[in-house]
């Protein structure tokens, strides 16, 4: 089955977000290069249809630095949140993704992404889900331990403004884990 025909399958079991219209805020294309597994599209992201359009992306791009034109080539990078609609508003955020949603796509989509050569895991629901048992007691003990998941994953933070706060509570992840994740990126990109 292709992509496409997955997206369609995606659009149909959730007529009521097709209703509304909005399309499954995703990215991917066999040759993607990374795959990027995310939380949830924001508002902003779902009314656009595109991934990470907000100010957490401009960060995120930031820290893997790339251009906006590399980022959104999904024969680069494959951009999957564990859920593909905006979940809603909860009293400080958005609402988590559901949990359903991430096991019956992801690998479906995932098997046909055949050349991806590193996955980075942004937040804690991306984190359970694909680190399973080898995750740390805690994210910032995950994203602390990225090197423990190299060559194949990169665990992060989320660059979301709002995490101003771990940031500042943790500079070596600036002065650490960025620079790993830039190189490692260029690195895929290359190969």
């Amino acid at each position: 089955m292709s992509l496409a025909d997955i997206r369609a399958e995606i659009m149909a079991d959730n007529a009521w977000a097709t209703e509304q219209g909005w399309q499954p805020v995703y990215a991917a294309a066999p040759g993607a290069r990374i795959a990027i597994i995310g939380q949830a599209p924001g508002r902003r992201a779902q009314e656009s249809g595109v991934p990470f359009d907000d100010p957490s992306g401009d960060r995120l791009r930031g820290w893997l630095g790339v251009t906006d034109e590399q980022f959104y080539d999904p024969n680069r990078f494959a951009i999957l949140p564990m859920d593909f609609y905006f979940p809603g508003k909860a009293a400080s955020g958005d609402l988590p993704p559901r949990a359903d949603f991430a096991p019956k796509w992801h690998p479906r989509i995932l098997a046909g992404l055949t050349d991806v050569r590193l996955t980075l895991l942004i937040g804690g629901y991306a984190q359970k889900r694909y680190l399973k048992g080898r995750a740390k007691s805690s994210l910032t003990e995950t994203v602390r331990s990225y090197r423990d998941y190299l060559p194949e994953l990169i665990p992060l933070v989320h660059p979301s403004p709002l995490n101003f706060r771990w940031q500042s509570r943790n500079p070596w992840f600036a002065a650490e884990v960025v620079p790993v994740l830039r190189a490692e990126v260029a690195k895929a990109l290359r190969a």
